[in-house]
């Protein structure tokens, strides 16, 4: 039982990390920021701020939109 409960955490923490990086693409996108596969230690600390914090934004637009019952 233990072990089923184990691996679906895992589960549920692949798939956070999975949207989270999904959010990242997205985010660094519209915001006209190139990012590669693996390491980006080559963009500014500005727009790697920038991309924080958009999609910082962007999940509490969601928590606010999904508390008050809307899509």
């Amino acid at each position: 039982m233990a072990s089923n409960q184990s691996n679906m955490k895992k589960s549920k923490s692949k798939k956070n990390k999975e949207a989270l990086k999904s959010l990242k693409q997205e985010t660094a996108s519209e915001l006209g920021i190139n990012l590669k596969q693996g390491y980006n230690g080559d963009i500014t600390s500005r727009e790697a701020g920038r991309i924080g914090g958009g999609m910082t934004r962007k999940v509490i637009e969601q928590q606010e939109n999904a508390m008050s019952g809307q899509n």
